[in-house]
């Protein structure tokens, strides 16, 4: 996707696309999200049996990989939906909310 076809903060309607569909691949790097959580997820690596399927079913993406191991998440662009903790069996991944953060001095 091209710089000049994202949807900047100020662009006019008339010049977004019908629907507001996005045609291009590529785009969502450009748009942090992740201050739309209200939850947040807690990765421990020590747990993590690097089954995969955290990275597999994130919706945005947002597990972060290096050399094939789950190194953590993208708190960027995560919006906290849980999925990647509910699908954890080995319990690498519990969900904290902004109260619980707050508290315990871990906020993102």
């Amino acid at each position: 996707m091209k710089e000049q076809d994202l949807i900047q903060p100020f662009t006019p309607w008339q010049d977004t696309t019908r629907g507001g569909n996005i045609y291009g691949s590529g785009s969502s790097k450009y748009y942090r999200t992740g201050g739309w959580r209200v939850d947040t997820p807690q990765f421990e690596a020590a747990r993590c049996v690097n089954c995969m399927r955290c990275f597999l079913l994130c919706p945005d993406g947002s597990i972060a990989l290096e050399d094939g191991q789950v190194t953590g998440i993208h708190y960027d662009y995560c919006k906290g939906c849980g999925i990647c903790s509910e699908v954890c069996n080995a319990g690498a991944i519990h969900m904290m909310s902004r109260q619980e953060e707050s508290a315990h001095g871990s906020e993102r």
